[in-house]
């Protein structure tokens, strides 16, 4: 297996979500740039009504001045709060701490897709008309049950080096949990948050920063999360490398999930759920045995397999043996409804594009990144710089690719481990805090149409965290039937609300 960073960072940044169009989109450019040590903040009051109740708030968006564990100003560090007026013990009012991933994306998506005051319409799963874009009051925040911090990691948002401090300092695995966990350190204490029930809600890569982060703070700090809520979870990389026959296996049904619902299954079933139940037992079962033998298969198992492989996912027999039975999820995006000259969407498949090259092995274009993200840009800075009213001469940074030189670290240093670990995996984090903090709740949400983070990869990675059965009643897994950002679509959104809401105060009450 070729062990280098750059490997690593290309498989990494084909799992971000919508941020995988940042690279094609002109950043925005202010008038002129403030580049100084300087913290800004913007302070104003709103009011917004979620499920039914009238909700009146203070929302910050701005930096703070971060410092390192030798008390040295490092970074400037954005976020955008939003905390509910009136309460009076802050100390029983929750307070959660969310981000997107990337790595090098900036939180505008959940911001403005699922957790805050404010959300985009978008023509969900089609195609959203150009400007003007509209955006209403969200229903369906959690700003209800929970204060909320949306975070913007360094080369984000406003985030970025300050004195000595460079890039380098903040962009790799090690490197971001210990930024990220030491501006929540920082704000709560420079809020008074310490006894506030605490939780951390990260999607995609952000799932991997929050296992991190969760022990991080338990271990350094003596900072205790009640909760951690993972969306589109990915905590070991192995599992989406395509560099052995695990992970095709794993996203087989997430395929099959696909073809049930672009109706390319044969008398497709009824039921997602019972069908999906099978394909994992195809999966784990007789297609792990054909992919393990190798070259010592037979001839009529392989047709068998075969005819199970066509049956599920609506792709052809000859297709599937061309392919040696192992299917590459860019390669399935294509091929699924080729004959539609169309492609569907890897960050949630329901969505389709047309297809330039009829004869292409491998798709290049990602339907519901490109269809999303102009709406989502162009609504969030809006939003950032007239309803929160930050000086515009500030540079809101959607992502970090843009950046010159713009590379992760995926190497870690762990007890002592000098020669660090090129495939990340913080499921060990995650089952190191659950081991020490045996309390600590963990809710799952994952999209069956996901191509990204598949789900049954998912579920593989929370099967072998290693941990006491007795705990494992901790963890929740919840589905929906969209994509990645399960939140775009409006149904799911009231689930993704319920789900979360459920789940914090069923912990903090």
């Amino acid at each position: 297996m070729r062990k280098s960073a750059g490997f690593f960072l290309t498989a990494i940044l084909t799992i971000s979500f919508a941020e995988s169009v940042f690279a094609q989109v002109a950043p925005f450019q202010p008038v002129s740039k403030i580049d100084s040590a300087t913290p800004e903040k913007s302070v104003t009051k709103h009011t917004v009504t979620i499920e039914g109740k009238l909700i009146h708030y203070t929302a910050t968006a701005g930096t703070i001045v971060l410092k390192n564990e030798k008390d040295d100003s490092v970074a400037l560090f954005g976020f955008t709060a939003y905390v509910k007026d009136g309460e009076t013990e802050m100390g029983n009012r929750p307070v959660t701490f969310a981000y997107n991933g990337g790595p090098g994306s900036s939180s505008m998506w959940l911001h403005m897709g699922a957790l805050g005051p404010r959300v985009v319409v978008t023509n969900d799963p089609g195609i959203t008309p150009a400007s003007p874009y509209k955006t209403v009051d969200n229903a369906h925040s959690i700003l209800d049950v929970t204060d909320l911090v949306m975070i913007d990691p360094v080369g984000t948002g406003l985030s970025h080096p300050i004195a000595k401090a460079t890039v380098k300092d903040f962009w790799g695995v090690d490197q971001d949990i210990k930024s990220v966990s030491q501006f929540i350190k920082q704000y709560i204490t420079a809020n008074d948050r310490w006894n506030s029930p605490k939780y951390l809600l990260g999607e995609s890569y952000g799932t991997m920063r929050s296992a991190g982060v969760s022990d991080y703070l338990f271990e350094n700090m003596g900072i205790e999360v009640n909760g951690v809520i993972l969306v589109s979870s990915v905590l070991d990389f192995h599992t989406l490398t395509f560099k052995d026959d695990l992970t095709y296996e794993l996203y087989l049904p997430t395929y099959a999930a696909v073809s049930w619902y672009h109706h390319k299954i044969p008398n497709t079933p009824a039921g997602l759920e019972a069908f999906l139940k099978e394909v994992r037992t195809f999966a784990s079962g007789d297609y792990a045995v054909a992919l393990g033998k190798g070259d010592m298969l037979s001839d009529a198992e392989k047709d068998q397999v075969l005819t199970k492989l066509s049956a599920y996912t609506g792709l052809s027999k000859d297709y599937w043996n061309k392919a040696n039975l192992r299917v590459r999820e860019e390669a399935f995006t294509e091929e699924l409804l080729r004959n539609d000259h169309l492609t569907v969407g890897r960050l949630d498949a329901r969505y389709k594009g047309i297809n330039q090259d009829l004869l292409s092995e491998y798709s290049r274009d990602d339907p519901q990144s490109t269809q999303i993200s102009p709406a989502y840009i162009a609504s969030f800075m809006n939003y950032f710089y007239t309803e929160l009213k930050v000086n515009k001469n500030l540079n809101y940074k959607i992502n970090a690719y843009t950046t010159e030189g713009f590379k992760w670290d995926f190497s870690r240093k762990k007890d002592g481990d000098n020669a660090g670990l090129y495939i990340p995996n913080t499921g060990e984090d995650l089952a190191s805090l659950m081991s020490k903090n045996p309390n600590v709740k963990i809710l799952v949400l994952n999209g069956y149409f996901d191509l990204a983070t598949p789900f049954y990869a998912t579920e593989y990675s929370f099967d072998h965290l290693g941990i006491e059965k007795k705990i494992k009643s901790n963890i929740t897994m919840k589905y929906f039937e969209a994509g990645h950002m399960m939140y775009v679509k409006p149904a799911s959104l009231i689930l993704f609300k319920k789900a979360v809401a459920d789940f914090i105060q069923g912990i903090s009450q």
